[in-house]
């Protein structure tokens, strides 16, 4: 971890906490202090806020071009250092060596995809129908922006927010979670390396959220908030974004429901339920958290998911042949067992896993609940852990009712080899994206998000850049 920045980056400068202070970056495999980062305070804030301010102006003039080929190169600086990044995302979060380098060519494409869309921004224009104006419409940066980004994808969610900002023309201050801070600071190196202008990335890394994130919010001249997290924080953060009628974009908590009729291929089923319950150890807002099976199919599709879930390999994400790291920290292993001791205490039956092992680090194994009881706590409630439950259905209409039974509505998965109903349950579905016999959805090419508590807009995609873009209509007579 030595060749990693641990100071705040503000305006193109890496600086020391105003207060000197510094915070731990442990490893969950461990609990290993791996490195120590500056811990930002109000101050901080306020002058990383500072530099994005007064860089914004140049910023949004540059050439959409110029904008374009910094995305590139970055793109290309990410791919280079593959190893390097996927190793220090393992440190800071636990996942598996092979997701981490995942991760790393996901978070990448985000910038391609956005080097791609800067270069494409348009507006329009024509006759007003009263004939007396032309309308020509301009669409411009919507300036300054806040960034905050979670911790079970630190270099993707950084990618994905950051891309559009750039190619949008707006400044940025990001505010990655503590647990993860190091993927942000290197990814800020390399934004820096590909030449970008000091201001337009500025990272405050801190414990002190609220000191750091109110006053940017309250004071005006942040204009935009983009934020991944969960929905209790996200309604925090809409109620501090009103006095400056901030917009927003929040990307939140998830339930998705994982639905297997009776004539679906149990192959496919099993293969899709591995690839949403189990990636990043079933740390992941698009995790199926819920999974309703057909009764005619579900004692086989609980056997065949048990073998494969059992059959996973759990242990440090550096050590070869490992599936499952360790969860981020013991407070979100004591949330699993929580929620494990729940359902069993209600009746469900444990098919394999359900203790978490002795020893060090984070651990929680693979597991799958069967005959679980509607009213336990994990079924309203977003897991986040290796944990797959299962309750079975009668009816279309019923389980429809079920899976839209919850106040999110981020992603649901459907498995049916009939066309009709797989359209149809896909359109009542209460959820912003559908895996229709996939596990898995997210593409930098698709708009991501979902509907009620799970969020507002979207990230990614064509449409990704909108919400760093405002329009101006002009009216010009007609002479």
């Amino acid at each position: 971890m030595t060749d990693t920045p641990t100071q705040l980056f503000i305006g193109g400068s890496w600086l020391d906490a105003a207060d000197g202070g510094t915070m731990p970056v442990d490893d969950p495999a461990t609990g290993e202090i791996i490195a120590r980062v500056a811990d930002a305070g109000a101050k901080d804030a306020k002058l990383a806020e500072e530099a994005a301010v007064q860089a914004q102006e140049e910023w949004a003039r540059t050439a959409p071009r110029a904008r374009s080929e910094i995305l590139r190169r970055a793109y290309e600086i990410i791919l280079e250092r593959t190893d390097e990044l996927a190793h220090l995302m393992t440190a800071e979060m636990g996942k598996p060596l092979a997701e981490a380098r995942g991760e790393v060519a996901y978070a990448a494409e985000f910038f391609r995809w956005f080097s791609e869309e800067a270069v494409r921004i348009d507006g329009g224009g024509g006759i007003l129908p009263d004939g007396r104006n032309r309308m020509l419409l301009s669409r411009r940066p919507v300036g300054p922006c806040l960034l905050i980004t979670p911790w079970n994808f630190p270099l993707a969610m950084g990618t994905r927010k950051i891309g559009p900002a750039i190619a949008a023309g707006c400044t940025m201050v990001l505010k990655p979670a503590p647990q993860t801070p190091l993927s942000s600071l290197a990814l800020a190196a390399i934004l820096q390396e590909a030449g970008l202008p000091d201001g337009v990335l500025n990272v405050v890394t801190t414990s002190r959220a609220g000191e750091v994130c109110e006053p940017l919010l309250r004071g005006g001249r942040i204009r935009k908030l983009s934020f991944t997290g969960s929905t209790n924080v996200g309604r925090l953060l809409l109620a501090q974004c009103a006095d400056a009628v901030v917009r927003t974009s929040m990307e939140l908590g998830g339930n998705a429901p994982f639905i297997v009729f009776e004539d679906a291929d149990l192959g496919k089923a099993v293969d899709g339920a591995m690839l949403a319950k189990m990636r990043n150890m079933g740390e992941a807002c698009t995790a199926a958290n819920r999974f309703f099976v057909h009764h005619s199919v579900a004692e086989e599709f609980g056997r065949r998911l048990a073998e494969r879930m059992g059959a996973l390999v759990v242990g440090p994400g550096t050590r070869d042949g490992v599936d499952v790291g360790p969860l981020i920290d013991r407070a979100g292993r004591a949330k699993v067992e929580e929620l494990v001791a729940d359902a069993v205490e209600r009746g469900a039956q444990v098919l394999v896993g359900g203790r978490a092992p002795e020893g060090p680090g984070c651990f929680y194994p693979p597991t799958v609940l069967t005959d679980v009881d509607s009213g336990s706590l994990l079924m309203d409630t977003e897991i986040f852990g290796p944990v797959a439950a299962i309750l079975t259905f009668g009816d279309e209409d019923e389980v429809i009712r079920r899976a839209n039974d919850t106040p999110w509505g981020l992603v649901g998965y459907v498995f049916t080899e009939g066309l009709d109903r797989a359209l149809r349950v896909s359109e009542r579905l209460e959820v912003g994206m559908v895996g229709l016999n996939t596990g898995l959805v997210s593409n930098p090419a698709a708009p991501f998000g979902g509907v009620k508590q799970s969020g507002l807009g979207r990230e990614g995609g064509r449409v990704g850049i909108d919400e760093f873009l405002e329009y101006q209509y002009l009216a010009v007579p007609v002479r």
